[in-house]
């Protein structure tokens, strides 16, 4: 086992104390309730080629600071990047101010309403360094873009294969928090996405279609591409095979079908129809006007039967490798892992500190997060997983239960309501099933249902074997709007008499 990363000394080195120092002192002095001062240096970096060319490469860094204060009941938040100390103590100002602006505008709407933080315990002088081997950001970039052109190149040289992108995303994240409680934490978070994807094109046709890696995203380092935890060169030689195939499918007669689910498909069903409907701040409004609102309302709390007895689902940020996993939140909170979904029923939701406290829980379950210094943190998905079976089946012996359905790999397309109740879902690969044996793909596979009907016919969960931990870097909430990567884990499973939609017919394509 390599020897535990370090934090970046070039990180460490900034004046991460003094500024938060200055700033907190000023908020205290102009009576701020509450303050909190985080500094963030995000590194991103990608590569993208076309048909094993380089097409294009970024490497960016985020660098600044924010401090967010309640005051008068109020929230206030500013954002600077100059790293000195007087200009740390006036963003604390300018926050203080627009708390003082707010509450008047509060006040002068009729609303009584106070912001008020649910407790948590203090942290004091934590770090906390997410689990990866080797640092993106220390390989250089011409073995990545070497590597990425001899994956390509081997797409490229099967037959039947047009064309071949591929891209990697890196991100390296520091953040240093501080409040006037005392809690402090220094963290340091490395994730990349690495993606190939083959396309074919028919000359005579004229008729194409893609196929990609299945690879989630990680928060893993380089080994991820090198190592044995994923089987690259595998899935590079069956992409081809997989997209010949279904270049020659014929389309899927529309109806009802048994459906069996892999975990490259369901992990985006999970993130769509639990994740997001279970954050507390979107069933109880807050996100009405941007990302939509939530069946799952707060009344239904230890009520609402969201699925069958076998669904069990859990929001955690701790899950090794996980995108949403941390050490503490942007509100100084500690990361946990608790239940959202127990038998089937909701049990649970997704909390920062304001939601925590103003709905009646003890605590927050650590979902604060901003995704860079000039944004305030706002309530943000942990890694929602549905639970595999201790003892559950195969894929294999799922399949061989089934006498007439679909079995569906990989994610494609979807669409959802802003209540998180209707939705159909695409994948990049679907097979016909009868009597338990899989013959052959099919094309324009959709399932759609509502989500309590969908996660109430499930009828069997695979076991800890078929686990996998899917994910992305895009998550998009809140305005202005920000960006997380997420993960969702899950096992393959199986539900009975799902519709099954043509997606050409349903478009008007012959």
């Amino acid at each position: 086992m390599p020897a535990p990363h370090a934090l970046d000394d070039s990180f460490l080195a900034l004046p991460l104390r003094a500024l938060a120092d200055a700033a907190l002192a000023r908020a205290r002095a102009l009576g701020a309730d509450h303050a909190d001062f985080r500094l963030e240096r995000i590194r991103s970096a990608a590569w993208r080629l076309r048909d094993a060319r380089t097409s294009g490469t970024s490497d960016t860094t985020d660098l600044g600071y924010a401090v967010r204060v309640v005051h008068g009941g109020a929230w206030g938040f500013a954002s600077g990047v100059d790293l000195t100390m007087d200009a740390a103590a006036r963003v604390a100002a300018q926050a203080v101010a627009m708390a003082k602006l707010s509450a008047k505008v509060i006040r002068a709407a009729g609303s009584d309403e106070r912001v008020e933080l649910a407790a948590e315990p203090v942290h004091p002088d934590r770090t906390w360094i997410s689990s990866y081997d080797i640092n993106p950001f220390d390989v250089p970039d011409a073995e990545k873009t070497g590597l990425l052109a001899d994956w390509s190149a081997r797409l490229l040289a099967a037959e039947g294969v047009s064309h071949a992108d591929a891209s990697l995303l890196t991100v390296q994240e520091n953040k240093f928090y501080a409040d006037t409680a005392g809690t402090s934490t220094t963290q340091q978070r490395v994730r990349l996405h690495p993606q190939l994807t083959a396309v074919a094109v028919d000359p005579v046709s004229g008729d194409f279609d893609s196929m990609r890696t299945l690879a989630p995203p990680v928060g893993r380092g380089w080994e991820y591409l090198t190592g044995d935890h994923y089987d690259w060169d595998g899935e590079l030689a069956r992409i081809p095979e997989h997209l010949a195939e279904k270049m020659g499918a014929p389309g899927v007669e529309a109806g009802t079908y048994d459906l069996v689910v892999d975990p490259s498909n369901l992990w985006l069903t999970i993130h769509e129809s639990i994740g997001h409907a279970t954050e507390l701040d979107r069933a109880l409004g807050y996100e009405a006007a941007y990302a939509g609102t939530s069946f799952a309302t707060f009344d239904q709390l230890g009520k609402l039967a969201y699925g069958s007895a076998l669904m069990n689902v859990t929001g955690d940020r701790t899950a090794e490798h996980g995108l949403a996993t941390i050490g503490y939140d942007d509100e100084g909170v500690a990361a946990q892992s608790w239940d959202l979904i127990k038998d089937g029923t909701l049990v649970g939701y997704q909390l920062d500190r304001r939601i925590a406290q103003l709905t009646g829980f003890s605590r927050s379950n650590g979902c604060a997060y901003a995704d860079s210094p000039d944004h305030v943190p706002v309530q943000r998905m942990a890694n929602v997983s549905l639970q595999p079976a201790p003892d559950g089946p195969s894929t294999e012996e799922l399949i061989s239960g089934v006498e007439r359905g679909i079995y569906v790999v990989g994610d494609r397309s979807w669409s959802i309501d802003m209540q998180r109740y209707n939705f159909q879902f695409t994948e990049q690969r679907a097979y016909t099933i009868r009597n338990g044996r899989l013959c052959g793909q099919v094309r324009d596979v959709a399932y759609q249902g509502t989500t309590p009907e969908f996660w109430g016919s499930m009828v069997a969960v695979g076991g800890p074997q078929t686990y996998v931990l899917g994910g992305a870097f895009n998550c998009g909430k809140a305005q202005p709007g920000q960006v997380a990567a997420v993960s969702h884990g899950c096992p393959t499973a199986l539900f009975r008499n799902v519709n099954i939609l043509n997606t050409s017919q349903e478009s008007g394509r012959p």
